[in-house]
């Protein structure tokens, strides 16, 4: 079953807005490119944005394990628990897609790779649809991007990952966005 035409891991919020909570991993490879998903909104084709692996958590499943499970479906790279440092990162976030208003909760983890190879196997249909490409990004180059109109959630991601390239202090940030 789906709610709001999103999948079945939205359900509406006390505000009757369509919730979740998510888990999501900022991937670092050994080169500490960030490795970044764009999508679009199915609702309207020409919005398109980068963000971290990950999605919604499944009924009972914690966010690590979430964040682990995602980067296996959406990546076919896996890793274990213990190779994810976190969260470093949570966030709330209210945001339009397939016009709808929607609220997700996320916590991010840092993990490091060696493996860059990517496989989308582990799509499903929605993703699919409105996931165009999985991409390797050196720092400098994100930031370029964006300074040049290339949009990125969560926006201070740019920033976070460089800092995490050197290594994560302990601390987690909350943001609003």
């Amino acid at each position: 079953m789906t709610t709001y035409g999103l999948g079945p891991d939205w359900v509406p919020g006390p505000d009757g807005v369509p919730f979740r909570r998510a888990a999501r991993v900022i991937l670092l490879d050994d080169a500490d490119r960030l490795l970044l998903v764009r999508g679009h909104d199915s609702g309207e084709r020409s919005r398109s944005w980068w963000f971290t692996v990950g999605g919604g958590l499944e009924p009972g499943e914690d966010a690590r394990a979430g964040a682990l499970r995602e980067l296996r479906e959406e990546t076919g790279l896996r890793l274990s628990a213990d190779q994810l440092a976190g969260p470093v990162l949570t966030r709330s976030a209210v945001f339009d897609f397939a016009a709808v208003t929607c609220r997700q909760d996320e916590e991010f983890f840092l993990a490091r790779g060696t493996d860059t190879r990517l496989d989308d196997a582990g799509w499903t249909e929605l993703e699919r649809e409105v996931l165009d490409e999985l991409r390797w990004w050196e720092l400098d180059e994100l930031d370029a991007a964006v300074a040049a109109g290339a949009v990125v959630y969560p926006r201070l991601l740019p920033g976070l990952a460089r800092r995490l390239a050197g290594g994560w202090d302990g601390t987690s940030e909350h943001v609003v966005e």
